[in-house]
């Protein structure tokens, strides 16, 4: 029998946490994690908003839902949506699921509910028998190194991966990915995203009566204000241009991929974001604009040589999944010149360098060096921004396959489950006041840092980029001191 929403939000363990969530706000009154509200007629505040991003992981990705499912039961609602592989594929439905005051994740549990996810397993049937031996290990693991564990004691596996060679060779990956793109694509259909353009108009609605900015006399502002940012509309989606060797944000960056960007399907830059290296074929986008000869070469040019890359543009590209450089982006919206808004939570899947790593045989070693790497930068960043430690919660998946397409009932509504109680624990134990006095801080010594560059980057020319940029911003990964101006 088919699994219902329901049968995710009344799991015992969800409607516990929910009410034990209910019973903490209702003795709580003044309760806040934002600045930002909405304000119905009545102007009582009705939602509070943030920032969110999502931590890649597969099948995994069943606990995102569960979290924000959560959060939104608090009456909290998101500004800009970020994440990568399986957290850009939350992220989309969340910000295509309707305007951003209504709640998303009633609609995307009810896909969970209906869809069987084995049918994204869509390669010829020698990849197919080979993918289900290899997605038996004898133990549970997640990331790369999970995956290559497999491997290890199934002779089965190296007579059918004989059969396999030539996928590898030939396409690169067991599987197409068009199905779970065809399917992406359908949904977002329904929801009458069928475009960059549309989507980003949704996200640049907000509720009748506008949002505010509550008051804040010790940030010197007195009274509350209108809060309408020019980035209101950010959806940031990575994924890894391997051709070019970029870190790409989509959709902010589809126009150095795309001469007709605003009409590109957004289902194209989640499969993009979600191709898991050698399991999933990589993306490939051919006839990017600006090449040498163009008329517009110089313009094109200019804009790779911001991000970095200063070979030639190619004709085509591969990407392949966002996680290989940064499976956890939770720096997209950050911004240490100023006390925030709102801030934006993370949701990490599971802990990264809990343990000591086994490297026994080749696959592990093999897996621990992609997981060394695919995790250094956004381990990184949060040591060098040790403030989003209080903003950051990791779920215990511990015992759940991040690609078990064949995932039972129970384990899915568990995951979900392990989202919700997570979600509570965090907004329980979160302190907004406290955090803000923090970054306040943090924002002295930045303001301090940036007076003694003054006179250097006053004598600074930058060059200028005159390309229409998504929602009218640059590429957040371009070079600080690039000047960007908009047309159109």
């Amino acid at each position: 029998m088919p699994l219902s929403s329901a049968d995710f939000t009344e799991h015992a363990s969800v409607r516990g946490a929910i009410q034990q969530m209910r019973d903490y706000l209702a003795k709580q009154p003044n309760w806040s994690v934002s600045d930002v509200v909405d304000l119905p007629a009545d102007g009582q505040p009705q939602h509070q908003y943030v920032d969110l991003v999502m931590e890649g992981g597969g099948m995994l990705g069943i606990a995102l839902v569960g979290y924000v499912y959560a959060l939104e039961q608090a009456g909290i609602r998101f500004l800009r949506l970020g994440g990568t592989s399986a957290g850009s594929i939350n992220a989309l439905l969340m910000a295509a699921a309707g305007p951003r005051q209504e709640a998303s994740t009633q609609w995307i549990i009810e896909q969970l509910a209906n869809q069987n996810f084995y049918e994204f397993v869509d390669g010829d049937a020698d990849a197919r028998a080979f993918t289900a031996d290899l997605l038996q290990p004898e133990e549970n693991h997640h990331g790369l190194g999970g995956f290559l564990h497999g491997l290890r004691g199934k002779a089965k596996l190296f007579n059918d991966a004989l059969q396999v060679i030539d996928n590898m060779r030939e396409d690169k990956g067991l599987h197409s990915g068009d199905v779970f793109r065809q399917w992406l694509q359908k949904l977002l259909n329904q929801k009458g995203i069928r475009s960059i353009s549309q989507l980003l108009e949704l996200r640049q609605q907000v509720p009748a009566q506008g949002l505010q900015r509550r008051a804040a006399p010790e940030y010197q502002r007195p009274e509350p204000e209108a809060y309408n940012p020019a980035d209101l509309s950010r959806i940031a989606l990575v994924t890894a241009d391997i051709t070019t060797q970029t870190k790409v944000v989509f959709p902010e960056m589809a126009p150095l991929y795309w001469k007709d960007w605003k009409n590109i399907h957004p289902a194209s830059l989640v499969r993009a974001s979600m191709s898991v290296p050698l399991f999933f074929q990589p993306y490939t986008v051919s006839g990017l604009p600006g090449r040498k000869g163009s008329t517009d070469s110089a313009l094109y040019e200019a804009a790779w040589n911001a991000l970095g890359y200063m070979g030639e543009i190619p004709e085509s590209v591969l990407f392949v999944d966002g996680g290989i450089m940064s499976n956890f982006p939770i720096d997209l919206f950050h911004d240490n010149t100023q006390v925030p808004a709102a801030p934006t939570f993370g949701i990490k899947l599971g802990v990264d360098r809990a343990a000591s790593r086994t490297t026994n045989s080749l696959p592990q070693y093999l897996g621990a060096i992609f997981d060394a790497a695919r995790t250094q930068y956004d381990f990184d960043f949060i040591h060098r921004n040790s403030d989003y430690r209080h903003l950051v919660h990791c779920l215990n998946v511990d015992g759940f396959n991040w690609l078990d397409f064949q995932m039972s009932d129970a384990d899915k509504l568990e995951l979900f489950a392990v989202g919700v109680r997570g979600a509570v624990e965090f907004l329980l134990n979160f302190d907004w006041s406290g955090y803000k006095k923090l970054r306040a801080e943090k924002v002295r010594v930045v303001q301090q840092s940036r007076e003694l560059d003054a006179e250097k980057a006053r004598l600074h020319t930058a060059p200028v980029v005159e390309l229409e940029w998504p929602g009218g911003m640059k590429p957040g990964y371009m070079k600080a001191d690039l000047h960007v101006e908009v047309h159109g």
